[in-house]
């Protein structure tokens, strides 16, 4: 699994990356790993559009889910039916949001190595980003990875009252969460999370209007 994963996904990145430092970044490693995550979101846009939309609809959905969940509180079987029939009808995967996580994890493992062991070896002389050194922890710069990531929740929020108390709350601790493990990390993966935070804005506000509106709750049977 290792020699799978090393020949797969943590050779082709360190390569990547290291081609980027070398001919496009000017010997700038912060340079680099904004155009490799720009390569990375290319590659992978159709996965992120298709999951980044699926999660704003399935927010906007939470108040038909819970009338769902209330007017077959007695009846699983029921109820999953019709929670199965609501994703279909709105052309939505309930767990594309975890195929995301599943494809991103490895991505961000490999980056992991790469900058906690490549950046402090002879293949990067300059380990920074205009100066601001990428091999040590930045809480600063985990900072703004999360402000991106708490604004980019915002977006794909339902607007009003239909907001529920959860959804806020995951708003705010998915950011306080990106703080505490990458505040504790080398900067370049908060350097990475930030560009990749920064795509996740400009493509959340595509969705945000090209996303018809959802009927009222009250009006499905």
């Amino acid at each position: 699994m290792g020699a799978i994963f090393n020949s797969v996904i943590y050779l082709p990145i360190l390569s990547v990356l290291k081609f980027l430092y070398l001919n496009v970044s000017f010997g700038d490693l912060g340079v680099a790993i904004f155009v490799l995550t720009v390569i990375v979101r290319l590659v992978l846009l159709p996965l992120f559009y298709k999951g980044a939309k699926d999660q704003t609809i399935l927010q906007r959905l939470q108040p038909h889910i819970r009338k769902i969940q209330l007017d077959h509180k007695d009846d699983k079987e029921k109820q999953a039916r019709a929670m199965m029939d609501l994703y279909k009808t709105n052309r939505v995967n309930p767990f594309s949001g975890f195929l995301l996580l599943l494809v991103q994890l490895p991505i961000f493992i490999a980056l992991f190595e790469i900058f906690t062991t490549g950046i402090k070896s002879n293949i990067f002389t300059n380990p920074a980003l205009f100066g601001l050194s990428l091999s040590a922890p930045s809480y600063l710069m985990a900072v703004l990875a999360a402000l991106l990531q708490y604004f980019q929740g915002k977006m794909a929020m339902p607007a009003g009252k239909s907001m529920e108390a959860t959804q806020k709350v995951m708003v705010v601790v998915g950011p306080l969460v990106t703080i505490l493990v990458l505040g504790n990390l080398p900067a370049a993966l908060s350097w990475y999370w930030t560009v990749s935070n920064l795509f996740s804005l400009g493509q959340q506000f595509y969705i945000n209007k090209k996303l018809p509106p959802l009927p009222d709750v009250a009006s499905t049977k």
